[in-house]
């Protein structure tokens, strides 16, 4: 063979082999190794201008786009802000969170501080059984009357929330540093780690309770109402996280207590999954049990639960059952048509409602691509690059939706997409020392 014609194989060969090598990380995962996939650049062969140019878009579309029918950042004083569910038309400690790991993951600092302080003025109980713990979700101006005078009910805590607050204040801390009060970041997370461990041993708490179930270690629906603190929702495990809390946390029983956690959270996945499509209900008993409420199984909390556990897989690469899970629910997809995915469905797969391109799923299946293999996770790389970011932009801007038309998909499904171009893109990383 001509040597002109074996070089010209060669380098065939190897970018072939660069396009289609599997996301899975090295031995011990990224937060050992420090190396983080860039899904964009391997499967798709982007340059580093293109990558950066896509991701910044994205995060300046969400937060300084047209206000009425792009953005969902909304400043309310001069070093105060909020992002909204522009659809429910209320402000969520779950976006606040979200937004502050985005702020955090894209060097922000100033949005990062104007969000968090929005949530400790207005989200945060200060007195009473709830103390410490963060309402899940407020009207615009912070109060928990509606413009139109309409109460805004059930503002107690919901987990989440508190789970990624806490994880993005540990990462603030340790990439900007700690500053005073309420920016006194380190401080911050770990008062409301405490709290969501030991909630149980004020005195003065009623019927409150920890967010961490002591016996079951696992994180609760909610720590309030008569049912919510007895069962659980998969999404909002986080066993990536809570590893690294297992090891930040100042306590060393509440270590020892959270590195159980991670591992029950990671149990809980192969309990709730579907053997054979790989889906996950939105809400479960403790031991996986799936719970269907509102004629339901798979809705928009379960969304996220395509990308968790191929995110625990790519920090930490010791459950292999990550990357079969991946390839189970990545397949599932792959099978249904392009531009109308499921979003509401039983775990058998049987569809109760599709959603169009599925904004949000699209960016968790990309995320799902970090432990899938490459001619699974490939397409739904491709698939997150080529779509765009939802808008309003030909919808009523009043909110006002017609009859059987979808709510506004820009908050949600918004900031879903941005996770997976984060993720996607190697972006989405770990602030802080880690120790095997």
């Amino acid at each position: 063979m001509p040597p002109k014609l074996t070089t010209t194989l060669g380098i065939l060969a190897a970018f072939v082999f660069a396009s289609t090598t599997p996301a899975a990380p090295p031995p011990g995962g990224a937060a050992l190794t420090g190396e983080y996939p860039n899904l964009f650049k391997t499967y798709l062969g982007k340059s580093d201008e293109e990558i950066e140019a896509k991701v910044e878009g994205a995060f300046d579309q969400l937060f300084y786009g047209d206000p009425f029918t792009e953005r969902v950042y909304y400043t309310a004083s001069e070093d105060t802000a909020y992002l909204a569910d522009v659809g429910s038309r209320d402000v969520r400690s779950e976006g606040i969170s979200y937004g502050m790991m985005i702020t955090v993951q894209m060097d922000k600092q100033q949005e990062f501080n104007a969000l968090w302080k929005w949530a400790k003025t207005h989200m945060q109980y200060t007195e009473g059984p709830l103390r410490g713990y963060f309402a899940w979700h407020r009207d615009y101006d912070g109060d928990m009357t509606r413009a139109d005078g309409s109460e805004i009910r059930g503002a107690g805590p919901a987990p989440d929330g508190e789970n990624w607050m806490v994880m993005a204040l540990f990462f603030a801390s340790h990439r900007w540093g700690d500053g005073e009060g309420i920016f006194n970041y380190g401080r911050e997370a770990q008062d409301l780690l405490r709290m969501m461990i030991h909630k149980d041993d004020e005195p003065d708490r009623g019927d409150i309770v920890s967010m961490f179930h002591p016996e079951e270690k696992q994180i609760r629906f909610t720590p309030d109402g008569q049912y919510g603190p007895n069962f659980t929702d998969p999404s909002y495990h986080t066993p990536h996280f809570t590893e690294l809390m297992a090891r930040w946390a100042e306590d060393p029983a509440d270590r020892a207590f959270l590195a159980e956690v991670a591992q029950t959270s990671r149990q809980l996945f192969r309990n709730a999954a579907h053997p054979e499509t790989g889906i996950m209900a939105n809400y479960t008993e403790f031991d996986g049990t799936p719970i269907v409420r509102w004629d339901r199984a798979f809705a928009a909390d379960a969304w996220r639960t395509l990308g968790w556990p191929a995110m625990d897989w790519s920090w930490w690469g010791e459950d292999e059952w990550m990357v079969e899970q991946s390839n189970r629910i990545l397949r599932f997809y792959a099978a249904q048509p392009v531009d109308d995915w499921p979003d509401h469905m039983e775990l058998d797969g049987t569809v109760q409602r599709r959603g169009g391109w599925a904004h949000g799923l699209t960016g968790m299946a990309a995320t799902a691509a970090l432990a899938a293999d490459p001619e699974l996770g490939k397409p739904m790389v491709e698939r997150l690059w080529n779509l765009e970011l939802p808008n309003d932009v030909g919808r009523d801007t009043d909110g006002l939706m017609a009859e059987g038309e979808l709510r506004s998909q820009r908050y949600y499904s918004g900031l879903l997409m941005m996770f997976g171009l984060l993720h996607a893109s190697g972006t989405f990383q770990i602030y802080g020392p880690v120790e095997p």
